[in-house]
């Protein structure tokens, strides 16, 4: 299983690079039908974004959210986040998704872009559960991801005795990474919120899914 502090480690490299990825022409269709809404979906609430990195998804959700506290564990991307034109209310703060401060307060929504296939699988309910604390009852978790689209996403190299999945990704400065991602059927998603979540909804995109519930009381 990948540690945190190497994937911490591996966005902290990627910073000034992630943002290429949403270049690619093949997902653009895909890309302004989710940037258009997400918003919606969050729109007047007061949102908790967890591992918001260069905060390419903050941009869009902030002008609608009534509050918007985006979290990541690398000040790089952060700083990257903190410059764009649409996140000047944003309340931007270092901290450990696994460990979500107390001091954060209470949401009524929250959002994760690309986090949750980096979750390892044994610890995506205990993950959820710490996220529903600072959550209302009813409040709307959505997260938004990658499908795994064969000759166009990278590869999967190997996986471990858990069924987590892992990629090698290389970066511009030429350094090979060992990246755990993760690709959940909609069946898989709905089985994790049992007893914690419900009325799920989810949609399949050509490059992405997206998956949304609200937390029980």
């Amino acid at each position: 299983m990948q540690s945190e502090k190497s994937m911490c480690e591996y966005y902290a490299a990627r910073a000034q690079e992630y943002d290429a990825i949403y270049q690619k022409p093949e997902r653009q269709a895909d890309l302004r039908i989710i940037e258009d809404w997400i918003p919606q979906i969050l729109s007047g609430r007061r949102v908790l974004e967890i591992a918001c990195g260069t905060g390419y998804w903050t941009q869009f959700i902030a002008p609608k959210a009534a509050q918007v506290v985006a979290i990541d564990a690398a000040q790089e991307t952060l700083e990257i986040a903190k410059q764009r034109e649409n996140t000047k209310k944003v309340d931007f703060r270092i901290a450990d998704a696994y460990a979500l401060p107390d001091q954060l307060g209470s949401f009524d929504a929250a959002f994760a872009g690309f986090w949750f296939s980096h979750i390892p699988l044994q610890r995506v309910r205990p993950f959820l559960i710490d996220l529903h604390k600072k959550l209302m009852p009813g409040a709307i978790v959505l997260f938004l991801d990658n499908l795994y689209v064969e000759g166009n996403s990278t590869p999967i190299g190997e996986s471990d005795k858990e069924e987590n999945t892992y990629q090698i990704r290389k970066l511009r400065d030429g350094t090979s990474h060992r990246v755990l991602k993760n690709f959940p059927s909609e069946e898989e998603l709905k089985k994790m919120i049992e007893g914690i979540g419900g009325e799920a909804q989810y949609h399949r995109f050509n490059y992405y899914w997206t998956f949304s519930y609200k937390t029980l009381p």
